[in-house]
């Protein structure tokens, strides 16, 4: 009989540990949530590659123009802002009392320029919901839509909820905010211009539906 035990025991080692290569493999073929979907489309996968980002992000109203202009060393966390009240540089994990303003813009316009990668980076702040058939504000075309709402603690504006429409690129086209999770928009802009800048799709201007206002970058690097 011990002739044929271990030949037996070795087969049943064998056995025995398939079931945990093909959960590993299961694990790597694990769908991509329409979060991870969105953000690559933007070119997420590059953003590794990314070390310093510049940009000026415009308003036009009417007659009326303003802009203010960021560099963001990634690696160093280092922020510079120029704008017509100055030039302050400042490191995010030294952020006091005096610098809650500009940071607070830079958070904002950073969230324009970067909205598809805030949601991988955000994931764990907001729940969502997806619809696959929605009627897009502006244009009124039929699309995809994603519905983040953020938590009521943390951040400059606890509680903010986005709707994002999409087509089947998953390229952002139209988008909602709504304060503090109201019902009706707070703010419906578009979502083009795109430009292929470091790997990065960027949206670089944004239209509301009536009037003259125009949200836009321009001064754009990616290194």
């Amino acid at each position: 009989m011990k002739n044929f035990l271990l030949p037996f025991v070795v087969i049943l080692a064998l056995f025995s540990c398939k079931p945990e290569k093909n959960k590993t493999v299961e694990k790597e073929k694990e769908p991509l949530s329409i979060l991870d979907k969105i953000a690559l489309a933007h070119g997420y996968d590059n953003w590794s590659k990314v070390s310093e980002i510049t940009f000026t992000f415009n308003i036009d109203r009417d007659s009326s123009h303003y802009e203010r202009s960021w560099r963001w060393k990634i690696t160093d966390r280092e922020v510079t802002s120029v704008s017509e009240t100055g030039t302050i540089t400042y490191h995010r994990k030294a952020i006091d009392s005096t610098l809650f303003e500009t940071d607070a813009r830079f958070i904002n316009d950073k969230y324009w320029f970067l909205a598809p990668f805030n949601l991988v980076w955000d994931r764990d702040n907001f729940t969502f919901s997806q619809e696959s058939d929605a009627i897009a504000p502006i244009s009124e075309e039929n699309m995809q839509k994603l519905t983040i709402v953020y938590g009521n603690e943390g951040g400059y504006t606890p509680g903010d909820a986005y709707d994002f429409y999409f087509k089947d690129d998953y390229l952002i086209r139209e988008w909602v905010f709504r304060k503090a999770n109201q019902p009706e928009p707070t703010l419906a802009t578009t979502w083009e211009g795109y430009q292929n800048t470091g790997g990065l799709e960027l949206s670089t201007s944004h239209k509301m539906a009536e009037g003259s206002w125009r949200l836009y970058f321009t001064g754009v690097e990616v290194h």
